[in-house]
């Protein structure tokens, strides 16, 4: 996606113990650098975002979903792909309002890469003032609030209208929004769809099972965010400031 084109678009419960293992600084680093994903540069994610329990990590799972499972924690705001051996990936994640309203399970049935994205009838009504610039769109690629990937859920052959997907608002992690499904770093939500197929089933945890599985304080985790549309210049500037130190360095 080039920039004169997105320019054109704006002016403690013993059967679900779960224990993270350590991650070394320098490979969380490694995790969330910039990185190319097709013809698109992904800028690094900031060392500010990355907190813990703020990243992903490899964790103790002793739960009751079956391996290959994703568990969704609209509340602690993490998602977990359940692994074998009782143990687990867990990622951090950013809930919206159609995120904390999803209960129950679901099916994984399309995977899209650099989807575009354009703001819903009940967006334009409600917050105008934020969405009605992108009323007509915005393409894919890193101004896409999508992001890099979109996991699309299905209910008995229908569409939920709920998305696991990227976010270019790395700020959101680990907090909740006015809007939108589930969010994850970009880097994220492509290590979870390249481990992932077509079938995938999601359990989304109420807020009584958040508190039996990550205690109350990691179920209250995070704070309120307002609605944001990031800035593509911004992100495009931290894109070829990345590409001009790749190259000064080869």
């Amino acid at each position: 996606m080039t920039r004169s084109l997105i320019r054109g678009f704006f002016a403690c419960c013993c059967l679900t113990l779960i224990a993270a293992c350590a991650t070394p600084p320098s490979e969380t680093a490694g995790i969330y650098a910039a990185q190319t994903d097709g013809d698109i540069t992904l800028p690094e994610v900031p060392a500010s975002f990355l907190e813990a329990p703020n990243r992903r990590a490899d964790v103790v799972y002793v739960g009751e979903e079956a391996p290959g499972t994703i568990v969704v924690d609209p509340f602690a705001k993490f998602l977990y792909l359940v692994e074998e051996g009782g143990k687990a990936t867990r990622y951090p994640v950013a809930v919206g309002r159609e995120g904390r309203g999803f209960r129950g399970n679901a099916t994984i049935r399309r995977k899209e890469q650099w989807p575009g994205w354009t703001p819903t009838k009940n967006m334009l009504r409600s917050e105008p003032e934020v969405y009605g610039p992108f009323a007509g769109g915005i393409p894919g690629g890193v101004a896409s609030p999508l992001g890099a990937r979109a996991l699309y859920l299905y209910r008995g052959g229908k569409d939920t209208r709920y998305r696991i997907h990227g976010t270019n608002d790395m700020e959101s992690i680990g907090n909740a929004n006015s809007a939108g499904c589930i969010r994850m770093f970009n880097q994220d939500v492509i290590h979870l769809a390249d481990q992932i197929e077509l079938g995938t089933n999601v359990v989304v945890r109420t807020y009584d099972e958040s508190v039996a599985m990550e205690g109350e304080e990691l179920a209250n985790r995070g704070v309120e965010m307002p609605p944001k549309i990031v800035d593509p210049e911004a992100i495009y500037a931290a894109v070829e400031a990345e590409e001009k130190r790749k190259s000064e360095s080869e």
